[in-house]
């Protein structure tokens, strides 16, 4: 790792090492994790609930410093990244390396000692999936969002595999709940920052295609797939009509602000609007889908 991209400065604070670990992006991986736990509808057991929380948390923020150890050169030289941490100086690669790992043996530990093999699996799953495949691909691979979102896709998985000890069918729907949301949601933001990873030669889709009709296209069919997965459940007779109703009315949401990053004449504003409108879907489906769940149950 070269020294000239990191800058000396004062020692490390406590809200250094907080921005390392990504809390806003991991805060998602736990409700997801937490969304699979209660969909599962387990009988409540607190120590369970707390390590999948306690350990999710950890795994999510171990890989969030170790994937900012790994790309500590091309985040210095994107200006949405420069100011991150290691870049900065505030925190020492080293520092980081070590921080991350500690942070995902403690989540694998917990899981598995205090939650069961299953769950500790998909939790070493998640984070093998995120730093030996997903970041080595953001460089090298046109489907590096595809392999992204993936990686993405498993802390659900997570917590169905601490509820019930093995995944049945719908928390593998979750599971493509949110490979297909991810989708939409980074195409959007990828298209948004696409100067900056073109900065850095990322190979990714919104870079190669400098019209944006192919990114907008395949933003639009996998919003159509994400519709279909997420009605899948009522077919199945595994939710009420409580849920149909809201997957289909947010459904319709999404996918009218799919077609307008398709046909909109200001592509900029009309992905601002559908990665908006992809952060307020996922938690309304989800929310929708324990509650009936939980309320309802089939």
């Amino acid at each position: 790792m070269s020294s000239d991209v990191i800058t000396t400065a004062a020692p490390a604070k406590f809200t250094d090492y907080l921005e390392l670990t990504k809390p806003r992006l991991s805060l998602l991986s736990v409700i997801t994790a937490l969304v699979g736990y209660a969909a599962s509808r387990p009988p409540l057991i607190w120590v369970e609930l707390l390590s999948v929380v306690i350990g999710t948390s950890l795994a999510a923020g171990g890989v969030a410093s170790l994937n900012q150890w790994m790309e500590s050169e091309t985040d210095a030289r994107m200006k949405r990244t420069a100011d991150r941490p290691i870049p900065t100086g505030r925190v020492a690669p080293g520092s980081a390396f070590v921080l991350g790992w500690l942070m995902c043996v403690a989540a694998l530990g917990i899981i598995f000692s205090n939650v069961n093999g299953p769950a500790a699996f998909f939790t070493l799953l998640t984070i093998a999936a995120y730093l030996g495949w997903y970041t080595p691909a953001k460089s090298r691979s046109r489907w590096s969002t595809e392999i992204g979102a993936l990686a993405g896709a498993f802390p659900p998985l997570i917590g169905w595999a601490a509820g019930e000890g093995r995944v049945s069918a719908l928390g593998w729907i979750l599971f493509g709940v949110l490979f297909f949301w991810q989708i939409p949601h980074f195409m959007a933001v990828a298209w948004t920052h696409r100067r900056d990873y073109a900065a850095v030669n990322f190979p990714m889709l919104p870079v190669r295609n400098e019209a944006g009709g192919q990114v907008a296209g395949w933003a639009l069919v996998n919003t159509v797939a994400l519709i279909i997965v997420s009605v899948l459940p009522w077919f199945l007779g595994l939710v009420g009509a409580c849920y149909l109703g809201t997957s289909l009315l947010l459904g319709a949401w999404f996918l009218w602000r799919a077609v307008q990053f398709v046909h909109s004449a200001n592509r900029d504003l009309a992905a601002r609007k559908l990665f908006l409108t992809s952060i307020a879907y996922l938690p309304l489906l989800l929310g929708a889908l324990v509650i009936d769940r939980l309320i309802f149950p089939q």
